[in-house]
């Protein structure tokens, strides 16, 4: 398959967003606990998650401009062994395409189906997540659950603001900031690329999170505040498009159905023709 350029990748972003506009280790731990140091237990949150295996997954993004507002719900799993996840993204009315956006994710690649009118129906599309501007943390409706824990390593600061019930569990809740860079470095490998993307893009570099951990220092939900430049590096307030990301996993150690496309399936773009 050729490699897609970035225009051709940029081009599936902006075809995903119009409506608005690390992995884990594989053994669980039963050792596990949530630590009293609030920045230390959500730093952990994401390798400790990675230790049970498998979650199940709902996503939720929210996009908002000065003028168009979008929400994006999705359900799936994620692998830590196999370091493979899925997710059925719903989009909704008024984008470029229609129905679900079916998401196969790795480190550092994504496969997209149904995410463009010019993608013949049931092909696939092949990224490596450094073609995307954001690196995949918003672009396809949804940021995978490994991305999205693993931006929690890079948190700099946490508050405890409370315990909470969710489904007969106790929860500890807390906020603060977080850094994607440090993230990316804290993670490493291909795992990093779409969260070292997202801190070149974004546009407000302190991304404010809370999240919610059991007693096991297990991460059951998440919300994070993305803000990027809807028109190309302004910093204007009213070009600035904001994503409230939220992840929420059970299921912890359930078998989770994901795969990598056939080869037969890839739809394979063209590159552009380079300028005389």
């Amino acid at each position: 398959m050729k490699k897609l350029n970035r225009a051709a990748a940029a081009a599936l972003l902006v075809t995903v967003l119009s409506a608005c506009t690390g992995g884990g280790q594989d053994r669980p731990n039963s050792a596990d606990q949530l630590s009293a140091d609030p920045l230390t237990a959500v730093r952990s949150a994401a390798d400790i998650t990675g230790r049970t295996g498998s979650v199940r997954a709902t996503t939720e993004l929210i996009t908002e401009s000065a003028e168009k507002k979008a929400v994006f719900n999705g359900t799936g799993g994620y692998d830590y062994v196999k370091r493979i996840g899925r997710l059925e993204v719903d989009v909704p009315p008024g984008a470029a395409t229609t129905g679900k956006i079916t998401e196969v994710v790795l480190p550092g690649t994504v496969y997209l189906q149904n995410s463009g009118a010019k993608i013949p129906e049931g092909k696939w599309v092949k990224l490596d997540v450094r073609q995307l501007p954001d690196g995949n943390l918003v672009s396809s409706g949804a940021t995978d659950p490994a991305s999205a824990a693993g931006a929690l390593r890079g948190a700099q600061s946490a508050e405890l603001v409370g315990t909470e019930q969710a489904g007969g569990v106790e929860l500890k809740h807390y906020r603060g900031t977080l850094d994607l860079a440090k993230a990316a470095d804290a993670t490493g490998g291909r795992g990093a690329d779409g969260l070292r993307m997202a801190a070149q893009t974004f546009t407000v570099k302190e991304v404010p999170y809370e999240v919610w951990l059991d007693d096991r220092g297990r991460l059951h939900k998440v919300v994070e505040n993305f803000t990027f430049a809807g028109v190309a590096g302004s910093t204007a307030a009213k070009d600035q498009v904001k994503v409230v990301s939220t992840l929420s996993l059970a299921g912890f150690g359930e078998p989770v159905e994901a795969a990598e496309p056939a080869a037969a399936d890839i739809y394979s773009m063209k590159a552009s023709p380079s300028p005389k």
